[in-house]
């Protein structure tokens, strides 16, 4: 371990602490499940302080990359893929325009699963969507009581069978949310005049496209649903480039 001595630097000492611990594992071709060196080792041959150390694999412990067994002591970790992101994705926090771009990464996502949801669906998803969508809340013009809205998009998250998917759904459900509740006065017109024209698409709808095994038609009627939500998009997408 002679080659993680710390040099100076204008990042923290931390970050160089941690920058060179992550150095160490790809060098040394670490998996998880390996053991690592402990605290007293580590710190003599990064040449800092074992407070400094510790904040460092403070981080790497947050992000799931390391781990503390009974016996074992340190061990390397798979890291939670997502889990520093759903520790910092509180939308009260964000601005506008990382909203704007986390609401079209869920549009383009929900789009480009549509054909893992085909090619996983059977008679049981069919069914439990079905009771979803029948006990499911809908308000005027096609505005979802948050429980159902969030049960009918989580379930088709699940019928993929990815994990990563999923997971992300759990992120990004509370930013949906919120962008529906503060921009409520551009939604409303927005499904209301839908609605009016007959554009409007629900879960109802969504819901036959699936029970019919109609890929094409449940993407199109995908990119119908979506279309208050790209109307926002579009929108504060000329207010961010102006």
């Amino acid at each position: 371990m002679k080659d993680l001595k710390i040099k100076n630097q204008a990042v923290t000492l931390v970050d160089q602490v941690e920058e060179k611990l992550l150095d160490y594992f790809r060098a040394n071709k670490l998996k998880p499940g390996d053991p690592l060196p402990g605290e007293k080792e580590l710190a003599g041959a990064l040449g800092v302080a074992r407070s400094v150390l510790r904040e460092a694999l403070s981080r790497l412990r947050m992000l799931g990359m390391i781990e503390v067994r009974t016996r074992r002591g340190m061990i390397l970790s798979e890291p939670h893929i997502l889990g520093g992101l759903q520790r910092v994705l509180d939308p009260e926090i964000l601005g506008e325009e990382t909203l704007v771009n986390l609401l079209g990464f869920r549009i383009n996502l929900d789009l480009g699963i549509c054909n893992s949801i085909f090619d996983n669906l059977n008679n049981k998803y069919i069914e439990e969507l079905e009771e979803i969508v029948n006990m499911g809340v809908v308000y005027d013009n096609n505005l979802y009581m948050p429980a159902s809205e969030h049960q009918f998009h989580s379930k088709l998250y699940e019928i993929t069978g990815n994990k990563i998917i999923m997971q992300f759904q759990e992120i990004v459900y509370p930013v949906s949310l919120f962008v529906k509740s503060k921009f409520k006065d551009f939604f409303e017109p927005v499904n209301k005049e839908l609605k009016q024209k007959g554009l409007m698409v629900t879960h109802q709808d969504l819901l036959g496209f699936i029970k019919k095994k109609d890929t094409e038609g449940f993407r199109k009627a995908m990119e119908q649903h979506y279309v208050p939500y790209n109307s926002f998009i579009k929108m504060n997408g000329q207010k961010i480039l102006s």
